[in-house]
């Protein structure tokens, strides 16, 4: 399918062929019949995106700040590619569109229909693309009297409505919209259904007049005298009953003119970007109270409400994005005596061909524009994958990837392709547009959506699994069932059902796998494992982990998706401590913090091990991230070794310590795994870490949570 594409790094914008979308439980797949430019927002995005690398810092200098301190922690090469990987990932654009239902995903059956017209939102999901796969709550049904090009504002209006449910505007109140572009030009509709009076300021004309054909009382130009006194005349000298603020600029005057036009107590909303230094004084006297409106409405930046479908309680949230998205859309119905007007507001209509076109006159302002259309011709079904015989020759590793997140493309990819021996062969991800990137950017022979292409390749012999969590042990199935060696990011599992599914598949095939717990591969482990080996006697151990907070609506916390902290970062340091004892573990306790955000992630764990060693892991969220992120400290037989950050290694043993440094910055092991993993696969076997060790890891992990539940030690082989 064709999709729009725009360069992070350089703003440059392509409309390029990517494998289509599949759909997912919980969501739909829509065939995108038009979708609408949003000449403010995306103008904003692309603008940002073409300035330099110090532009961009001048700009958002909270993500300065983040750089500045993954450079102090990790290095300055390791958060140079970090940035590097972010700013080479694709960005799709578009995020009010409307289509044709095609395929309804699991959990959505009655819900929706094949066939169905649908308005659908969301950026990074109602794309500028010929296909859309988009979750339940950013959906509305299309009534029969809205066109498709009519309902592909769905979104823009919904913002709107955002705004007006914020500012709680009564029956006659006079409303002030500062800027009438496309979002003030649908804020100022809605308000007249409310049966408001709407007084419409601009530095443009053409937009006035428009405001003024659809029904505003009152229309200004900002350049022109005498505004507060049409305002007093207008309010029989009251001022405004409220201000909407849908301009975008850099100045702060929006702000002063609310303050000026505004009577007392009355409330300012902001849907527009512009400055945010309010005159206080001005706000004070009359006791103004400034919102800025979220977006959508409620349940926008809300992972389980948009990504997992979860439902507000409608006698606490009747009105949350998701109804916004419904109602607008209803408003437009032509069957209605009074209908919302998005008709008006459309000056061009491209092909979704002439895409780029489109975006020149949007950026680049070559003539009026406000409501820009694509509309989208019926595109031809993807063909079945047809595979070349096998042809891999001896001593080489043929790799299928499945899933291309931010980690795996800014540490797993790079490694891979630097690896000899090692054919790139198929990259499978969820969006299309990540599938075409990561095909351009690593040199992969295929990109695709469809699983089916990585597991019937005969050619392929081994695959890397870097998808979310959830799906992880039923990959690792199912891949082991094809014949083929598998390397899954961690965790493993998530729980015992999970376990014993991938030690079946295992137990029934000829084909290993191995667990992306770099840290056992690194420089500086390997070589404290080496010193700690030479004890015959037990082993202490303390990992301090200052892992930073973790947003609480991270998908990681999500418990059907991540699992949480603990099964999703935690094994790695319990599989750290089994490769530094090199013992068995028996046991596992856990005691947690009291939890203030989000999930557990300040949490003590002790490891018992069969040779009578212990490790102690200290995970907490509650430090500063510009701090060191990892210790450990590693005692045995008057030896003590510690490595601090993997940027320092210090060992003490007869009175002495010697202290090493890593050369050119942090190796937490990433190559070494995926070299080992390769070595394994050219070889024909074994694993490069024994399975039954990384089956116990997996489950030591899950004991954790079964030790938080119960506050008691659990026995492994009990469990």
């Amino acid at each position: 399918m064709k999709q729009v594409i725009q360069s992070a790094r350089s703003g440059k914008l392509a409309l390029k062929q990517v494998p289509a979308p599949q759909v997912r439980a919980g969501s739909v797949l829509v065939r995108t019949r038009a979708s609408l430019i949003s000449a403010g927002t995306e103008r904003m995005v692309i603008d940002f995106a073409k300035k330099s690398l110090a532009g961009k810092a001048k700009e958002r200098p909270d993500l300065v700040r983040k750089v500045m301190d993954k450079a102090r922690r990790d290095g300055v090469l390791a958060t140079f590619r970090a940035v590097m990987a972010r700013l080479d990932e694709p960005m799709p654009l578009g995020y009010s569109a409307a289509g044709e239902v095609v395929a309804i995903g699991a959990g959505l059956e009655g819900a929706f229909h094949v066939g169905q017209r649908v308005a659908i939102a969301g950026a990074g999901l109602a794309n500028h693309a010929e296909l859309n796969v988009v979750p339940r709550n950013l959906v509305a049904p299309i009534p029969d009297g809205v066109s498709d090009e009519e309902a592909c504002f769905g979104t823009l209006a919904s913002i709107a409505m955002a705004g007006l449910r914020n500012l709680v505007p009564q029956l006659g109140d006079v409303v002030l919209v500062l800027g009438v572009g496309l979002v003030g030009q649908l804020v100022s509709q809605l308000l007249q259904l409310s049966g408001v009076r709407v007084v419409a300021v601009d530095v443009d004309p053409a937009r006035l007049d428009l405001a003024r054909k659809n029904g505003a009382e009152l229309t200004w130009r900002l350049d022109q005298a005498g505004l507060a006194e049409a305002v007093a005349g207008l309010t029989g000298g009251l001022g405004c009953d409220g201000i909407v603020i849908a301009a975008a600029t850099e100045s702060s005057e929006p702000l002063e003119l609310a303050a000026e036009l505004a009577r007392d107590r009355a409330k300012v909303v902001m849907v527009g970007k512009t400055g945010t230094e309010f005159p206080y004084a001005a706000f004070m006297k009359k006791e103004l109270q400034l919102v800025v409106s979220r977006s959508y409405g409620p349940g926008r930046y809300d992972e389980d409400f948009e990504g997992r479908g979860v439902k507000y309680p409608v006698g606490w949230v009747r009105w949350t994005e998701a109804e916004n998205l419904k109602e607008c859309v209803r408003l437009m119905d032509t069957a209605l005596p009074r209908r919302l007007d998005v008709g008006s507001l459309i000056t061009h209509r491209f092909p979704f061909d002439r895409v780029e076109a489109a975006y020149t006159l949007v950026t680049e302002r070559t003539e009026p524009n406000m409501g820009v259309v694509l509309h989208y011709e019926e595109i031809t079904k993807t063909a079945t994958p047809v595979f070349a015989p096998p042809a891999v020759r001896a001593g080489q590793c043929v790799l299928g990837v499945i899933g291309a997140g931010s980690f795996a493309r800014t540490v797993l990819l790079p490694e891979l392709k630097r690896i000899p021996g090692v054919e790139l062969r198929t990259i499978c991800t969820t969006r299309g547009q990540t599938a075409d990137h990561a095909q351009s950017a690593y040199g992969f022979s295929r990109a695709t959506t469809e699983l089916d292409a990585v597991l019937d390749d005969p050619a392929i012999n081994a695959v890397l699994v870097a998808t979310r969590h959830s799906n992880h042990a039923a990959l690792t199935a199912r891949i082991l069932a094809a014949g083929k060696a598998v390397i899954v990011e961690k965790p493993l599992a998530l729980d015992r059902h999970q376990l014993n599914q991938v030690i079946a598949a295992r137990q029934a095939s000829t084909a290993f796998f191995t667990v992306g717990f770099n840290r056992r591969f690194a420089p500086m482990v390997v070589k404290a494992r080496q010193i700690l080996a030479r004890h015959a006697g037990p082993k202490m151990l303390v990992l301090r982990v200052n892992a930073g907070a973790l947003p609480a609506e991270s998908w990681v916390n999500a418990a059907e998706e991540g699992g949480g902290r603990i099964l999703g970062e935690g094994c790695h340091f319990i599989d750290l401590a089994r490769a530094l004892v090199g013992s068995p573990i028996v046991s596992v306790q856990a005691d947690a913090a009291k939890i203030t955000h989000g999930g557990c992630d300040d949490l003590t764990v002790t490891l018992g091990f069969a040779d009578g060693s212990l490790a102690t892991i200290v995970y907490t969220a509650q430090g500063d991230t510009a701090y060191s992120k990892e210790r450990y400290e590693c005692f045995a037989g008057g030896t003590v070794v510690v490595i601090d950050n993997f940027l320092t290694m210090s060992i003490t043993e007869n009175g002495r310590t010697r202290v090493e440094k890593a050369k050119l910055g942090q190796d937490k092991g990433h190559r070494g795994e995926l070299e080992a993993f390769v070595a394994a696969v050219t070889g024909g076997g074994p694993a490069p870490v024994d399975e039954t060790e990384l089956a116990e890891t997996a489950l030591a992990t899950i004991a954790v949570l079964d030790a938080l539940a119960s506050g008691q030690r659990v026995m492994l082989d009990e469990g």
